[in-house]
């Protein structure tokens, strides 16, 4: 059952073997947003910290590469890696589902692509609490910390009318700096069952945040002492 966008009435339409198919493949998108990325963390979280190692660190600086390069290779490697195994795993759950219903709903790959954004995107916060501080659990901390922020502020139609002048602004203006990654999970789920996006903001926003963390990240590590 759906909703009439023009006359707000339910309207029921048979269920059929495509929209099986592609609500199964978006219930498959935003739970693998959700585990997976947080799954990710934990694979990708020390990898960082791991660089800056007494020996390690001191040898990588001693080649004919700046600092800036040196950290972007890293943060390339690791999108590259999260990017295969992000169209192994769904990749293979969709050729399954389309091999045995005969149905290849091509759509589904445009929500692979904003999960691996949005890991990017957190993975910035990961990567400048690791430069600053050299620690794997408070990058992780951090990371979680925003993701469990990002619940509040999902809630910004609901919640942003029944808080008090001046913490409403303070409520929005987190809304609008911080990612929203849970914000982006409807955007996840209507790009893999081909709807139209109805909010692009979340996941822009969530770019410039994590464009912003990059760049602090690069500034603090070019000028770091090792």
């Amino acid at each position: 059952q759906v909703r009439d966008g023009e006359t707000g009435e339910v309207v029921s339409h048979p269920l059929t073997l495509q929209t099986i198919v592609v609500q199964v493949e978006s219930f498959v998108a935003g739970a693998a947003y959700w585990v997976g990325i947080l799954l990710a963390f934990f694979a990708t979280a020390p990898l960082l910290p791991g660089l800056f190692e007494r020996g390690r660190i001191d040898l990588l600086l001693s080649k004919p590469l700046s600092r800036t390069r040196l950290l972007a290779g890293h943060v390339l490697g690791v999108w590259l890696v999260m990017l295969i195994l992000a169209l192994y795993l769904l990749g293979a759950v969709w050729l399954v589902m389309s091999l045995k219903s005969g149905i290849w709903h091509f759509q589904f790959f445009w929500a692979i692509f904003v999960v691996v954004a949005m890991f990017a995107v957190m993975y910035g916060v990961v990567v400048l609490v690791a430069v600053l501080s050299e620690s794997t659990a408070l990058a992780l901390i951090v990371a979680y910390g925003l993701i469990f922020v990002s619940l509040i502020l999902a809630t910004k139609e609901q919640l942003a009318p029944q808080i008090t002048l001046p913490w409403r602004h303070v409520y929005l203006a987190f809304y609008h700096v911080l990612p929203k990654f849970a914000g982006v999970t409807p955007t996840v789920t209507q790009l893999s069952a081909g709807e139209t996006v109805t909010a692009w903001y979340p996941l822009a926003s969530s770019l410039v945040f994590g464009a912003v963390f990059y760049g602090l990240a690069a500034l603090r590590f070019s000028r770091r002492d090792f």
